[in-house]
């Protein structure tokens, strides 16, 4: 039997840890009232994800600019420099690569346009995969169960895990991919979730909250915050 289980965004509160993926930077919500707008959570917690403020249409008059930094332990990505081109055996999607092993990191990380009826492709063998919506919804199947995964809903499939994005309408997700590499012996799982119903992580004095979206043993071989 095919078990279907739908992941949805709970109501917006200042109070709690939003994943905001901002040109490939993950950024922990702030606990202060006041830092979005209105018309901007109306938008989409991701609004700025999918329809900068600042775009390249904005940046016409100055050719060759860019605000992206490349150093050696970090990169910052702007909507300028993205350059979305079709996705190997994805259908019907636009993927923009924002760190790739040739800047020297030990992962891949893109954003994925997909439109109607859009469909992935499984990664490569041996490379485990995170994926979060940032707008819109998509269906992830694994053979055994479907789950419908909305915005601020995440997924892992460990390596070697055949499973299948589609997406019913359009929508937007980001996608972590790397070499999986054992830490202990156990294997790790596939999980499907939503941000908040993970639990909140202590962090005295900081004046944000922190969650981890995956288990924080030793068959997980990295964490997304």
């Amino acid at each position: 039997d095919i078990k279907m289980q739908k992941f949805q965004s709970f109501p917006c509160t200042f109070s709690t840890l939003r994943l905001l993926l901002l040109w490939g930077i993950v950024v922990g919500g702030s606990q202060l009232e006041g830092l979005c707008s209105e018309g901007e959570w109306e938008q989409g917690i991701y609004a700025k994800v999918t329809n900068p403020t600042l775009s390249p249409s904005h940046l016409k008059d100055l050719p060759g600019f860019t605000r992206s930094v490349y150093k050696r332990d970090y990169a910052l990505i702007t909507p300028e420099s993205q350059v979305f081109s079709a996705l190997p055996d994805w259908t019907k999607t636009s993927g923009a690569y924002l760190i790739t092993p040739a800047m020297d990191s030990h992962f891949v990380m893109y954003i994925a346009q997909m439109k109607e009826n859009a469909t992935s492709a499984l990664p490569q063998q041996d490379i485990e995969r995170f994926l979060f919506v940032v707008k819109g919804e998509v269906v992830l199947s694994t053979g055994a169960e479907v789950f419908k995964l909305s915005v601020d809903s995440f997924a892992y499939a460990p390596p070697n895990f055949k499973h299948s994005v589609k997406s019913d309408i359009s929508a937007v997700i980001v996608v972590f991919e790397r070499r999986y590499q054992r830490l202990g012996n156990e294997d790790p799982g596939f999980l499907a979730g939503s941000t908040e119903q993970q639990p909140l992580v202590e962090t005295p004095g900081e004046v944000f909250t922190l969650r981890k979206l995956l288990p924080t043993n030793f068959s997980y071989d990295f964490n997304i915050h």
